[in-house]
């Protein structure tokens, strides 16, 4: 019976010709058989064997396949993603690679590019090296081996980290004076997906400049195709251990943000009436957690999916309410009274937070991590969010009589005001402190999360009441809908909401509410006269919309959405 199922499965797949296989599609059929058995049944292992026989496949068309990628590459803020084998390959890896090493022979006599790489020369970058790590995707280490070969081919010194999350990686960055880093990962894509990510010598999300020239020079090469010369010196690899360099990091700047690193571990160590629940969903997080915690041995420390399973265990591999549920119920049936459970995405730079009772997304706990510093370190300073973050933080910065920095998507949009800001946030799950990196770190969040539980001795659930009690009651959300358009006709067409501005009174379920504010820096960010609001973004390379909303109650946010369609609807789009 399973040999026919595997049969029927296989029957489209042409053995001589990769480039005509759907594997993943396969993959996925065979996981969800998989998982309809036990762990470790015979029936499991049995389709466990079949999904590794097919990956195998995977891995000979990535280092054998010639082909040009399906899709055309291009680095944007997050860096280059596409699927694994027909987009990602090795030799796709390496002309990316090269197109990096022909950026940095470029920097003669352009000096706004210096700047943007933070290194003078060709020379400098070569001394100065490359932090390279990948996540637990399938192929991480063949397509990072790509890059050192190219790279040292290149008298690039390469600092090798092997399997890591992209905040230990930036944290190495700094600590290592390095001048860029590659991480080969698509942070919380499907399994199918690959993914290349560089970060400049900040250790942060690398500007337009950069990634316009990559996508410049690497397009060039593809289309030539390029011969690559290849003769890698294995003398100029280093390796590293990116997550002591996280740690030292974090030590180092003690002073600016005042999460004391190791007292924090070692108030979790002596607390026997706390207990704290890591879900990995199987990422590079996996490797480090019991590290983190200076490897406690105590059954307190709960570790979720961390094993290494590059099809997620069948999952979307991301924060979501839904991965969470995993967490939450580990945690209730604990007996400790002080609760913490996090989850993490594959990269480790997406972060999501639960006490067993209540779930804390970022746009929660940014807005409450930046009350912690201010009040209980006595750190003073603005707070920066993106546009379509709660104003949760606005609120709280008001009451302070402090600054709120709100850019546009995207966590490069903080690189003005990184020594700045206590907090940098971003709805979707990513948070950095001041002193750390400038890129989105989930450790540093759960290290603070740990701290603020632990020195106030309270649930994080209910250090949210507290201050909800005393800055309101804010109920964010988001959703999106496919539309007719995209690109260029979209904006056109989405331009037609422009007559909704400052003084407009505009229909929100039962009320008739007045705009007090329009913030158009990304999409229309529509501010209503009881501070909720709803925010219209286009999104750049999809025929969608998407909306993002605050109510002031839990029952407005339907009522919100349902005036973003009828907006929509109105200018034609559904």
């Amino acid at each position: 019976m399973r040999t026919q199922e595997v049969s029927t499965l296989l029957q489209d797949i042409d053995t001589n010709d990769h480039s005509s296989n759907d594997y993943f599609a396969v993959i996925k059929n065979m996981v969800a058989r998989r998982n309809s058995y036990p762990e470790k049944s015979d029936d499991y292992l049995y389709w466990q064997n079949e999904i590794d026989e097919l990956y195998v496949r995977v891995a000979d068309e990535i280092k054998t396949s010639i082909k040009r990628p399906m899709r055309e590459i291009k680095f944007g803020t997050s860096g280059w993603r596409g699927i694994l084998g027909k987009d990602l390959t090795c030799k796709t890896i390496k002309q990316v690679t090269q197109a990096i090493v022909s950026v940095y022979e470029s920097l003669k006599n352009n000096q706004e590019l210096a700047k943007a790489l933070g290194v003078s020369s060709l020379s400098e970058a070569q001394r100065r090296g490359c932090v390279i790590g990948h996540d637990n995707r399938f192929g991480g280490k063949l397509l990072a081996d790509s890059v050192t070969d190219i790279l040292t081919t290149n008298g690039f010194t390469v600092h090798y980290a092997g399997e890591s999350t992209t905040g230990a990686l930036s944290a190495a960055v700094l600590e290592l004076h390095a001048a860029f880093s590659v991480n080969l990962t698509p942070s919380h894509n499907p399994l199918e997906y690959g993914g290349f990510k560089f970060n400049a010598a900040d250790g942060g999300p690398a500007a337009p400049i950069i990634t316009d020239k990559i996508t410049s020079f690497t397009r060039k090469i593809v289309d030539d195709d390029t011969p690559i010369s290849i003769n890698p010196n294995p003398d100029l690899i280093q390796p590293i251990d990116a997550l002591d360099l996280w740690k030292a990091l974090v030590r180092k700047n003690i002073s600016r943000h005042g999460l004391d690193y190791d007292h924090i571990i070692e108030m979790f160590a002596d607390n026997t009436n706390c207990v704290v629940a890591v879900d990995s969903v199987h990422g590079a997080s996996r490797i480090h957690i019991r590290s983190l915690f200076n490897n406690i041995d105590t059954d307190r420390l709960i570790l979720l999916r961390d094993n290494d399973d590059p099809t997620f265990g069948g999952v979307a591999p991301e924060p979501s309410s839904e991965n969470m549920q995993n967490v939450i119920n580990t945690l209730q049936e604990r007996p400790e009274s002080l609760k913490l459970g996090v989850i993490l995405d594959p990269d480790g730079d997406r972060i999501r937070f639960t006490d067993g009772t209540t779930e804390i997304n970022m746009n929660l706990f940014g807005a409450m991590a930046y009350h912690y510093l201010h009040e209980g370190k006595a750190k003073k300073g603005l707070v920066a969010k993106t546009v379509a973050t709660s104003n949760f933080a606005n609120s709280i910065a008001e009451g302070f009589g402090e600054e709120v920095f709100e850019p546009k998507v995207g966590f490069k949009e903080f690189k003005p005001v990184i020594d700045k800001a206590l907090v940098c946030f971003e709805e979707s799950d990513g948070i950095t402190v001041i002193g750390h990196t400038p890129e989105k770190d989930g450790y540093i969040g759960l290290i603070l999360a740990l701290d603020m539980m632990l020195n106030r001795n309270q649930n994080i659930g209910d250090y949210l009441i507290k201050i909800r009690e005393e800055f309101g009651f804010y109920y964010p959300e988001k959703d999106g809908i496919v539309v007719s358009q995209q690109g260029d006709d979209l904006k056109q067409t989405l331009a037609g909401l422009e007559k909704y501005a400052v003084g407009v009174k505009i229909k929100v379920g039962s009320n008739e509410r007045t705009i007090s504010q329009v913030i158009d820096i990304d999409g229309m960010k529509l501010i209503l006269d009881d501070n909720s609001w709803l925010m219209i973004r286009p999104s750049g390379t999809e025929p969608k919309v998407r909306f993002y909303v605050e109510a002031r109650t839990e029952s407005g946010k339907n009522d919100l959405f349902a005036t973003a369609r009828m907006l929509l609807a109105e200018i034609g789009l559904i």
